[in-house]
């Protein structure tokens, strides 16, 4: 696997976006530092650490069902010399579904390296009700 250099945090979060609405296992991946120390928990999953754990989680996404693009809103974001914490409402759309996706909340932690910045952890939930309910009324 070849890791991508990454300039800023912000170039490993539009990455990571690209990849998952392309369902690119291998661009994922790319994004991720290649360390035992990386998690990942999925809405409704468990916590996926180490690589190899990441990475068939992924898999595991990617094979099960459509392809959905996704939208950021209401993005929090910290960042010091060697360490990022980006927090952002993710917004879901699969084609062919009428109704949308319930909102879910991202944190996502990016560690800066000799190749860049690249994604240390992310925990993904389902929104509280009272931000799905205002997300709800933004969209209209």
């Amino acid at each position: 696997m070849t890791m991508r250099f990454f300039a800023t945090p912000e170039d490993a979060e539009a990455a990571f976006y690209d990849a998952l609405e392309r369902a690119d296992l291998d661009a994922m991946m790319a994004i991720w530092a290649e360390d035992e120390e990386v998690m990942c928990t999925h809405p409704n999953g468990e916590r996926a650490a180490g690589f190899a754990a990441v990475r068939e989680s992924w898999r595991q996404v990617f094979s099960s069902g459509p392809r959905a693009s996704v939208r950021q809103g209401d993005p929090v974001r910290r960042q010091g010399i060697l360490l990022a914490l980006h927090s952002v409402h993710e917004h879901y759309s699969v084609p062919g579904e009428e109704a949308p996706r319930p909102p879910v909340i991202a944190s996502t932690v990016y560690v800066r390296g000799a190749q860049g910045w690249h994604l240390l952890s992310r925990h993904a939930s389902s929104a509280p009700a009272a931000v799905a309910a205002d997300i709800s009324a933004t969209l209209h």
